[in-house]
């Protein structure tokens, strides 16, 4: 089993456009971060999380050709408008592919990207669009992909409400400021844990800080956690060498391997 974490920044990525800091000039390639996104192997095929604006840029950096499910957290840009991405996919493949998503997020989506969800609008012949089944989701209901049960929680996001997931003894939890005790409940335990964390110090209205993060792996009782969704206040190198034992920064194209059960069929 593997998680691959496509892109650890924020909705501005990394560097930040007409910025000159330190680390959105540095020569460290983990200090690169583009928008949120991961990719999950389960026992019958690729998951995705999220679909960013560069999308693109990620399977063809990861050498991903194929994907077989989409996770989507909630309808923020930055996590959602690379969605046309899978055009290809589905029009190479000629399948449709299942997307996930919350029940409270479906009428953005559709609304968002009509001419996708809205079976009237046809592509004229020789020209294609992405071929997607909405699925809905709901917090602390599993729900089976790819062999695998996920289980979705929901994390308070400013106005928005986030929706990750534990999978086995995984947790993914991106774009969140809170962990409810409904969550708490679902993911006390878990080994691995993935959770956004902006920078040290001040609190964000929506998001966690990286102390925050901290203090909620501590709560969860993770063996391991690696922090995401990054912002250009935190250089990498410097990050790794404040970060506690068990802790790591993440950055685009890490690979997260598990043991065979720890994503196990649930």
């Amino acid at each position: 089993m593997r998680l691959t974490l496509l892109g650890t920044g924020t909705s501005f990525g990394v560097p930040v456009v007409g910025c000159d800091c330190r680390v959105c000039t540095s020569e460290d390639p983990r200090d690169r971060r583009d928008r949120s996104a991961a990719l999950l192997d389960l026992p019958e095929g690729r998951l995705l999380i999220d679909a960013p604006p560069e999308l693109r840029l990620h399977l063809l950096r990861e050498g991903i050709a194929s994907i077989d499910a989409v996770w989507i957290t909630h309808t923020h840009a930055d996590h959602l408008h690379g969605l046309d991405d899978l055009r290809i996919v589905t029009q190479r493949e000629a399948r449709s592919l299942d997307a996930w998503v919350a029940d409270i997020h479906r009428e953005d989506v559709e609304a968002r990207f009509s001419y996708i969800f809205d079976d009237r609008v046809q592509p004229p012949p020789g020209t294609s669009k992405p071929k997607i089944v909405l699925h809905e989701l709901s917090a602390g209901r599993p729900v089976r992909i790819l062999g695998q049960e996920i289980i979705p929680v929901a994390l308070p996001h400013g106005p928005v409400t986030s929706f990750g997931f534990r999978a086995g003894t995984l947790g993914y939890l991106t774009d969140g400021k809170s962990v409810p005790d409904a969550a708490l409940e679902v993911l006390r335990g878990i080994d691995t844990l993935v959770i956004n964390a902006l920078w040290w110090g001040s609190p964000h209205p929506t998001h966690f800080n990286i102390e925050e993060a901290i203090e909620t792996a501590r709560t969860l009782g993770a063996r391991r956690t690696f922090l995401v969704h990054l912002t250009h206040r935190v250089l990498h190198a410097e990050l790794e060498a404040d970060l506690p034992e068990g802790v790591a920064a993440g950055y685009d194209g890490l690979a997260i391997d598990f043991p065979p059960d720890d994503t196990g069929s649930g």
